[in-house]
C-alpha cells in the first residue's frame, strides 16, 4: 500500500467545515488516516535571496494510505472541500532512497 496526500484547494462553494470530523474519523476507522493538517500563512525561500510569494490555492492536506490513484479517489467521498465542488488534489508520496 502507498501513502498520497490530498491536498484542499481553496474554491469550495459553502464547504461544510462541521463535516470535517465525520470524514477524518471515517478515514480513519478504516485504517487510511496518516495524518494531515490545515495550512497558515508562510514564504518561500530560495538561496539566493529571491522571495517569491508561497501558494494561496492551497488550504490544507490529508495523508492516506491506498492501494493506486484510483483508490485513492475512492477518499474523496465525504471530503467537505470535493462535496462542495472544490478541488482536491491527489498526489503519490514517492519512496526517495
Amino acid at each position: 500500500m502507498s501513502e498520497y496526500l490530498l491536498l484542499m484547494h481553496v474554491d469550495a462553494v459553502d464547504e461544510a467545515a462541521a463535516a470535517w470530523p465525520a470524514y477524518l474519523d471515517g478515514l480513519a476507522e478504516a485504517g487510511r488516516l496518516r495524518g494531515g493538517s490545515s495550512l497558515g500563512d508562510g514564504a518561500c525561500f530560495r538561496k539566493d535571496g529571491a522571495v517569491r510569494p508561497s501558494t494561496d490555492h492551497l488550504a490544507g492536506f490529508i495523508r492516506i494510505a491506498a492501494d493506486s490513484l484510483e483508490d485513492a479517489g475512492s477518499c474523496l467521498a465525504g471530503n467537505p472541500v470535493y462535496e462542495a465542488g472544490g478541488t482536491v488534489e491527489i498526489r503519490l508520496l514517492l519512496e526517495d532512497e
